[in-house]
Parts: structure tokens; C-alpha cells; sequence
């Protein structure tokens, strides 16, 4: 329960991929407005899979990018470039070699949904973002994905059963169909105080006057 000298609250719901460096982007740039803000907020991560049919050995990433969206290799770089330039004014590092690969995530958002009922999916989501983009693990290695969660306080042996036996799976595949039956078909795609949806990295200043428009909505 809040006290009269917390801050108000509101709730972000925000539909992504792990493998999504937009997602992280404009997760750090929602960061930076809600310390504009004076808000506080409770983050609900939803399950997006970019590429749902990709095999567990994935695809290296720049020939993947060229196959699916027809982006040359000077796109491609200038591409990096500007995510690399947007995420260190935001505090975080992307790391892009040139065997980086693109990964079926199905595994991650099982074991995301998991995290959730132990209070931990936001760490664990945060984690995973930095493993995959920062540190350059793969994360459709279940050993990587019970090291990440042990990280951030889950246990474990817990984590390796949930995704060893698929116990979520069915419900991830339930909230994925949510959303995209909804309409949802990029990510990320935000939705603020359960009535203000943005697609996209939007920005700073975009953000934050949604966040204001949240806390003229509690007054």
C-alpha cells in the first residue's frame, strides 16, 4: 500500500522481444522520463516473438537482417551505428560482432512469465536485455537462461525446469495471441495507465508527456 509521501504510480505495460535492441532503447528512454516525471511505475513485460519459427541454432544476425528486410551492409552498419550511439546516451552498451546471431526467444518469454510470479520479471527482463545485446550470450541456451536468472535472485534449479519441460509454454502462447489479436504486430508497443498505447521507440519528450498525461489522469 502507498503512503502519502510515495509518489503516484503508474502501470506500463510493454509488449517486446529480448532480441529487440528498439525495445531496450525505449525502454531506457521511458526510464529517463519518469525521472522527469515525479511518477513511479510498476513495469509488465508481455511476450512478442520477432522471429516465432526460428530454429534454436538462429541465424547469423546481418545476413538475417539482409534476408528478411532487404537491408545492405551499409544499412546494416549504419543501423548499429545509431543504436550504439542512442543506447550509450542512455546507459546501456550494444555489442554487435560479426557472429552475432539472432535467436529463437520462445524459451526466454517462458521463462519470463515464470520470473513474474516471484516478483522478479523486470530484473530478469533487464538482465536479459544486457546478456544478449551487451555481453553477447546466447539466450536460447537454456544453461545461459539459468545462469541470467540466478543472477537476479531466482532459483536456479527452478529456472532449469521451467525451461527444460515447457511448463509456461502454454501460457505464453496464450498472452501471445492476446496481443496480436489485438493488433499488436511490432514491438515494442507500449501501453500506459491502461489507456494510452505507443509503438516504437518514441523518445524522451514523447514519454514524458504521455507520463504527464498519466498523472493529470490521478489527480
Amino acid at each position: 500500500m502507498q503512503s502519502p509521501a510515495d509518489p503516484p504510480s503508474v502501470q506500463i505495460d510493454i509488449v517486446s522481444d529480448v532480441v529487440c535492441p528498439w525495445c531496450i532503447v525505449g525502454y531506457k528512454q521511458v526510464e529517463r522520463a519518469l525521472a522527469q516525471s515525479g511518477l513511479a511505475a510498476y513495469v509488465r513485460w508481455h511476450p512478442f516473438e520477432l522471429n516465432p519459427d526460428m530454429a534454436d541454432a538462429g541465424e547469423n544476425l546481418r545476413e538475417h537482417l539482409a534476408g528478411k528486410y532487404d537491408v545492405t551492409p551499409e544499412q546494416s552498419a549504419m543501423a548499429r551505428d545509431r543504436l550504439t550511439s542512442l543506447g550509450a546516451r542512455l546507459g546501456f552498451a550494444f555489442r554487435w560482432d560479426d557472429d552475432k546471431r539472432i535467436v529463437n526467444t520462445f524459451g526466454v518469454h517462458q521463462l519470463l512469465d515464470w520470473a513474474a510470479g516471484h516478483g522478479l520479471q523486470h530484473p530478469l527482463k533487464l538482465a536479459l536485455f544486457a546478456a544478449y545485446f551487451s555481453e553477447g550470450q546466447n539466450v536460447s541456451d537454456r544453461e545461459v537462461l539459468v545462469s541470467v536468472a540466478a543472477s537476479v535472485g531466482l532459483d536456479g534449479d527452478a529456472a532449469r525446469a521451467v525451461v527444460t519441460t515447457g511448463s509456461h509454454a502454454e501460457e505464453v502462447r496464450r498472452k501471445q495471441a492476446f496481443w496480436t489479436g489485438n493488433g499488436i504486430s511490432g514491438v515494442p508497443t507500449m501501453v500506459f495507465g491502461g489507456k494510452y498505447l505507443l509503438t516504437g521507440a518514441q523518445g524522451i519528450d514523447t514519454y514524458a508527456e504521455v507520463l504527464r498525461q498519466c498523472r493529470s489522469d490521478t489527480a
